[in-house]
């Protein structure tokens, strides 16, 4: 934390959780011991970014491709963050972080939902760092969800076609309500984005580090932080209008 220049924060970090069956395999342990201790490192990642000051992080968790996977592995990714809910509810209750899921709705359980918006109203009032847990999310079914939403009101004559703006689209978005993508970080090696944020990421800066997820910790998202400080961010134009 020392060499981070704490005026120059990023106000919103999406990290691409990858590498927990890597982490497992290595180790020659079950793919799910990966998943449960990529899910420790989220709980751990949301402290520190939190301690930092750090506006906003979400989490690329489960993708809406991630239902391919085998049935034991996608069970166990269904079930595995109730439990840890349920172990660290008081805790979350009581810290400073406001929590939200993003993603579809449709095809995740009841008691899916219900845990996550219990935890959802509980700390919708903490001024902390938001983090944002996307469970069968692909930024394709986003973009979709608020272009659908976007035609029905301009056919009940709600809106004009002028009325249709990139700002409209953005507040139609499972993001609408934080502020704009700075850092997109990808772990373990691999260098796509894998359909997520795609219309948040228009100005983001991108980290790809070779650190699996699970050992993704504090100093390796100081190493993040102090790699986008020394960025220049022109959105399209110049620091210096006379170069």
């Amino acid at each position: 934390m020392e060499n981070i220049d704490m005026n120059n924060l990023p106000k919103h970090i999406a990290i691409i959780c990858d590498g927990n069956g890597r982490w497992a395999k290595k180790r020659l342990l079950p793919r799910t011991m990966g998943h449960r201790k990529g899910g420790f490192n989220i709980r751990d990642i949301s402290r520190y970014a939190n301690k930092l000051g750090i506006k906003c992080v979400t989490f690329f968790c489960f993708s809406t491709e991630n239902w391919n996977r085998p049935q034991a592995e996608v069970d166990y990714l269904m079930t595995a963050p109730l439990r840890f809910i349920k172990r660290f509810k008081k805790s979350l209750i009581e810290g400073t972080t406001s929590i939200k899921l993003i993603g579809r709705k449709d095809r995740l359980s009841e008691e899916f939902l219900n845990t996550f918006k219990e935890l959802e109203d509980a700390t919708k009032d903490h001024t902390g760092c938001r983090i944002n847990i996307c469970v069968d999310y692909g930024s394709y079914e986003e973009i979709t969800h608020a272009v659908k939403i976007i035609a029905e009101d301009y056919k009940n004559n709600k809106i004009s076609l002028d009325d249709i703006t990139p700002q409209l689209i953005e507040n139609n978005l499972y993001t609408k309500d934080n502020p704009p993508l700075d850092l997109l970080i990808r772990t373990s090696g691999e260098k796509r984005i894998s359909n997520f944020l795609l219309w948040q990421l228009g100005y983001a800066e991108l980290y790809f580090t070779d650190t699996l997820w699970p050992d993704f910790d504090n100093k390796e998202l100081d190493k993040a932080i102090i790699d986008y400080q020394h960025r220049e961010r022109r959105f399209g134009g110049l620091k210096d209008e006379n170069k």
